[in-house]
């Protein structure tokens, strides 16, 4: 598997560190959703990138869709509360999300669910993380995307309304809570734009995918 990130200028000299979360930017939705953005959460991110790129054992899938079974465009890896984290960092960022987090969540982060898109022409459809308790609970996703920057959509369910758009790349932080994988979905979209590899770091609580 080959991969080209061009880094980002910012962040070739610094160390692989985990900055403040005191300094989230929240976004209320509506409906009871909200967005948490910290926009360069991780130093040394790029580094961090080609750890995860050559060290995941990243798995394609396929996937029956309609009358049709289709490669899922983007390979995948998933850690379970009980596994070891690929990297330290990705346990310390962990962590450091459960600390902060866990008054207004209730409960420790525990799991972490890795997204390989290798260039523009992987994506994920619209959806919610509603597999489990998502479906009917307010919860956390909180992603950190580590590699070049690519679209993250977000929009209400069914369609209706404006479609809020966040760029999100190099050690960016973003977290959605309450209730918003029921009553919002995002995507990342295909894109016909040169844009370099990205890998998505999801973290959720025991029972949420």
């Amino acid at each position: 598997m080959t991969h080209a990130l061009q880094g980002s200028l910012f962040d070739a000299a610094g160390p692989t560190e985990l900055g403040p979360l005191r300094d989230v930017r929240r976004t209320v939705l509506g409906d009871g959703a909200w967005i948490d953005l910290l926009p360069g959460w991780l130093t040394g991110a790029d580094a961090v990138f080609e750890r995860l790129a050559t060290g995941v054992p990243w798995r394609a899938e396929r996937r029956r869709m309609y009358d049709r079974t289709v490669d899922v465009p983007r390979l995948l890896c998933f850690y379970g509360e009980d596994d070891p984290l690929p990297d330290p960092v990705l346990a310390e960022a962990r962590s450091a999300l459960t600390a902060h987090y866990r008054a207004e969540l209730g409960e420790p982060f525990r799991t972490a669910g890795l997204c390989y898109y290798r260039d523009g022409r992987d994506s994920v459809a619209w959806h919610g993380d509603t597999i489990g308790r998502g479906s009917t609970d307010d919860t956390m996703v909180a992603i950190l995307s580590v590699g070049a920057p690519r679209a993250l959509l977000l929009r209400p369910r069914g369609g209706s309304g404006g479609t809020l758009r966040h760029t999100v790349g190099h050690g960016d932080l973003l977290v959605m809570g309450g209730s918003c994988q029921r009553t919002w979905e995002h995507a990342v979209p295909k894109t016909t734009k040169p844009v370099g590899p990205r890998i998505s770091i999801q973290f959720r609580p025991r029972g949420v995918r």
